[in-house]
């Protein structure tokens, strides 16, 4: 018997597109999240990039959730994409506070997630791993070819951190084991946000998963533009 702990849902919650496949027709939108949380027992949240949390949006995240519930939550872009890792540790460790404050122990992942633009460098890695905190669960996703290589994955294993994998149009979608929770994030491919993955493919992603013997294991479909991301994590609970 595996002892993997499976986490899986979606990077979205909140989209017309999904009635009435998923939402009722006649469910008020008020009532979504709860509806979602009926069906998937994490989140991955995305809004975070765009404004950092504070404390009271954290803990309102909190209180609307059941017991159990997890929340992966995706770093502000200042940090990743403006800073790009400089001179913002104090808005790190603010990120950090509000999340593990407000989340409590609703708190799964912290997802750092770099610009295309951002290449592997052994400068660039230094900087990514000496700005997180390794009391946290920390995953980092690269949308850069250049990171997948050896050298990356053993500095990151060494430091704790979660090499975050993906299905991406433009990146490799190989599982790589960095740290005994793992992390995939299903963008859609061919087709970005938009595209659908048949169930040979996700059989597969779970089979490579578990050959890898993670412990914990997080997966979010952000495929959610359409209908796609929750029909394939509704399937995907169902084959795991």
């Amino acid at each position: 018997m595996e002892n993997l702990k499976l986490h899986i849902g979606c990077s979205s919650y909140y989209n017309s597109n999904w009635k009435p496949e998923f939402y009722p027709e006649g469910l008020a939108k008020s009532k979504w999240f709860d509806f979602y949380c009926e069906h998937f027992s994490t989140y991955e949240m995305n809004g975070t990039f765009y404004k950092a949390p504070t404390l009271k949006v954290m803990q309102n995240w909190y209180d609307k959730s059941p017991e159990g519930f997890i929340y992966a939550v995706k770093a502000p872009k200042t940090i990743t994409h403006l800073n790009r890792f400089k001179d913002c540790k104090d808005e790190i460790k603010t990120f950090y506070q509000a999340c593990k404050e407000g989340l409590k122990d609703k708190l799964g992942p912290l997802l750092f997630q770099l610009p295309p633009s951002f290449h592997y460098s052994e400068e660039n890695l230094e900087l990514v791993v000496n700005s997180l905190d390794s009391s946290f669960k920390n995953a980092v996703e690269f949308r850069h070819e250049s990171w997948w290589k050896k050298e990356v994955f053993e500095i990151l294993e060494k430091n704790k951190i979660i090499f975050c994998n993906v299905s991406h149009p433009t990146l490799p979608d190989s599982i790589f084991k960095t740290n005994s929770i793992g992390y995939f994030r299903f963008h859609g491919s061919p087709k970005m946000f938009y595209s659908s993955y048949n169930k040979d493919y996700l059989e597969q992603i779970l089979s490579e998963i578990r050959k890898n013997s993670f412990e914990e294991f997080y997966i979010y479909f952000n495929n959610t533009a359409s209908t796609a991301g929750v029909l394939n994590a509704l399937e995907m609970k169902n084959l795991a």
